[in-house]
This record gives C-alpha cells, structure tokens and sequence, in this order.
C-alpha cells in the first residue's frame, strides 16, 4: 500500500505543483489588478471594480486553459508546429503594415466578431518555441553542414525575431535569448550558435537603418530616446520615477493591500508597472514571493530537462520556461530603474487580455510535458515493482 502511495503521489506531483504556481499567480493577479485599477476606474468609470470583472473572465479563462492543455499529449504540438509557425510570419506581417496602431505601435490585430484586439508577438512565441524544439530534436544528430542548419533552426528565428523587432524590440530580443538558450540545451555545434549571434547583430544594424527611411515601421527613434532616458536621469521618465517611489515607500512588508498611493500618478499602472505597485503594497515580502514562485518555474522547467526521455519536451519546456521568466525580470528590471523602459507585462500578473491568455497555453504546455514525464516514471517504477515481487515469489517457492 505504501508504494501504491508513492508512485501515486510522483504521478502528480509535477502537476499539483504547477497548478499551485498557477493558482497563486492568478490569486496575486487578481488582487494586484483590483488594487491597481481603483484610481483609473474610480475617476473614470464611477466604479472601482469594472477593471476587474474586465480580467476576472480572462483570467478563469486562462486556468481551463491550462488544464485543457495539460491533458492533452504535447507530442500534438509537434506535428502543428510548421502550421503555427506559417500563420505565426503571415499574421506578424499583416499586423506590421495594417494592424492595430496602439500607442504608435503596430504590433496588435483586431478581431472583427469579438472585437478584440491581440498582440501577434505572443503567438509568435509560442510559434517559433514549438518549431525549434522540433527542429533541434529532429536534426540535432544528423546536423552537418551550412544547409542543414540554417534552414530549418536559424532561418525561422531571423524571421520571426525580424518581423517582431520593428515595433517591439524587446520582445524580439527576449525572444531571441530564449532561441539561443534552446541551441545550447539542444547541444547544437558552437558555431552555430555564434552564427545566429552574428546574423542577429547583422539584422539589428539593417533594421536601423531601414529606420531612417521607415520611421513609423520600425521605431528606432523609440529605442534611442528610452535608452537616452535611461542613460540621463535628468530626462523626463515620469513612468519609471514614480515606480521607484512606489517601490521605496513599500519597504520590508509594505504599507498593505489596496493602500498604494503610487496608483495614482503612475499610467498603466496594472499593466507594465504593476509589480511597483506590488512592492509598495506587500513590500519586499511580496517581491520576494513572486521573484520565488518565477524562480520554482524555472527550475521544475530545468528538472523535466534532466528527466524527459525525449528531447522535443526538453527543448519545448525549457524554451517556454525561460520566455516566461525572462519577460518577468525583464518587467521588474524596469520598475527597479535596472533597464529601460520595455513595455513587457509581468506574465500571468498584469492586466493583458489575450496576452494572459497565450501565457496559459505555455503553462498547459509545460504542464503536458511534466505529466507526461510522471506517468512514464510511474511506469517504470510499477514495473519494477513488479519484477521484485516476481524475484521475491520465486524465491518464495524455491525455498519451499
């Protein structure tokens, strides 16, 4: 009976503790967006609460997400990776020369039936993630020349980081992180990689310079003037100071829920600068928490790399898992004054619509993959089970 209680207790310890990682992220998210919201919708609205019953059902919508995901094979994604990545380059293209301009960025589509917009670099994501895991896990052996590695690894990064670098250059950058640190985990030559580095230096320097033609496509003025910003601490960075004030006035435990006064005069305050407002309202107790719960995601993605038998789930968890972790320090980074401003949400905590969304797919992608990992343990350790009760039968009768 006791081994019956261990194997089923490894069967979904993956799972029960992603879903703890999930079910307090969307906890903190809730309460974060609630609190961050109440002075938009307050003098705005006449409500306190409509901003929240805005992320409420994306929220709820996320969590079935993740767990319609989780028990699906993850093996799913590898046969729709080509098709993910083809819709991934044509909808990067459509937003980028007649998608939604928001905050003078091209980077969202609108759809028409649910008017909703969505930000394509979130898919795309996803996209490229699932097809170099794919492509690394097929090819990693039988790699041997220029050919057979430019195409089906390093071509489809340049594209996609390319085709997201012109309105959002953060992303494409993180993006691009995540894409090197799958080469590496996937064992592909070093050559390689260091000519991914070289191409991804070689596209920078064009898009550049195609933005001095092409202004409102690719925002190069944007990237000099937030890193002059950055750089000059007399230049007017309302956004970021404010954050740093919010951040300073939480202290150790932080002046308690719903009590931030940094809400106020910080814009888009439950969105980009949401983690200031967690700090001034939980302190450096509640930054910690969830720089925590980041990090134990980050480190059961590095135990299914250790532990998958095959490497498609290994290269797609850690690609997933570093994107995740990755923009969330990009995010605390900026309220911290560490780096420029970027515009990355805090994943799974700010107020992102669809964006939250697509997040939960990668969770439930994560989760496929720990599950799947459990049950091949369990396996395993009934069938040695029962081996041992066999030998131990067998002895048994040989001694009687």
């Amino acid at each position: 009976m006791s081994q019956l209680k261990i194997l089923f207790n490894e069967e979904i310890r993956g799972a029960k503790f992603l879903w703890s990682l999930v079910g307090l992220l969307s906890v903190l998210s809730v309460l974060a967006v609630y609190s961050a919201s109440v002075a938009l919708t307050k003098y705005n609205m006449d409500s306190t609460v409509f901003m929240l019953f805005r992320h409420l059902p994306f929220v709820i919508t996320g969590l079935f997400i993740v767990w319609y995901i989780g028990n699906h094979d993850y093996i799913i994604f590898n046969r729709m990776a080509p098709f993910m990545l083809l819709l991934a380059i044509m909808l990067l293209v459509f937003a980028l020369f007649g998608g939604v301009s928001i905050n003078s960025a091209r980077r969202w589509i609108n759809i028409p039936i649910l008017n909703i917009t969505f930000q394509v670099s979130d898919f795309a994501k996803i996209a490229l993630i699932t097809y170099l895991a794919r492509s690394i896990a097929a090819k990693q052996e039988i790699i041997k020349d220029f050919k057979t590695a430019f195409v089906p690894i390093l071509l489809p990064v340049l594209i996609i980081c390319g085709l997201i670098a012109p309105s959002n250059f953060s992303t494409a950058a993180i993006l691009f992180v995540c894409s090197v640190i799958m080469l590496i985990v996937g064992r592909i030559k070093m050559k390689y990689i260091l000519l991914l580095l070289a191409l991804g230096i070689v596209l920078l320097g064009l898009l550049v310079y195609i933005g001095q033609f092409l202004p409102d496509t690719v925002r190069v003025t944007t990237w000099v003037k937030r890193i002059s910003d950055f750089i000059n601490p007399s230049a007017e960075n309302y956004q970021a100071e404010q954050a740093r004030i919010a951040i300073a006035r939480g202290s150790f435990f932080g002046a308690g829920p719903g009590k931030s006064m940094l809400r106020h005069f910080i814009p888009y305050s439950y969105a980009d600068f949401i983690f200031a407002i967690v700090c001034e309202e939980y302190g450096l107790v509640g930054a910690v928490l969830l720089i925590i719960l980041y990090m134990a995601l980050m480190w059961h993605c590095i135990l299914i790399v250790k532990k998958s038998p095959k490497a498609f789930g290994s290269i797609l968890t850690i690609g997933l898992g570093f994107s995740i972790v990755m923009q969330a320090f990009a995010n605390m980074a900026v309220s911290l004054g560490l780096v420029p401003v970027t515009g990355q949400t805090l994943p799974y905590i700010s107020m992102g619509g669809t964006s939250l969304l697509f997040t939960s797919l990668a969770f439930g992608m994560i989760v496929s993959v720990s599950k799947h990992i459990n049950s091949l343990t369990l396996e395993r350790s009934e069938t040695a089970g029962l081996q041992d009760s066999s030998e131990d039968t067998n002895a048994y009768e040989d001694h009687h």
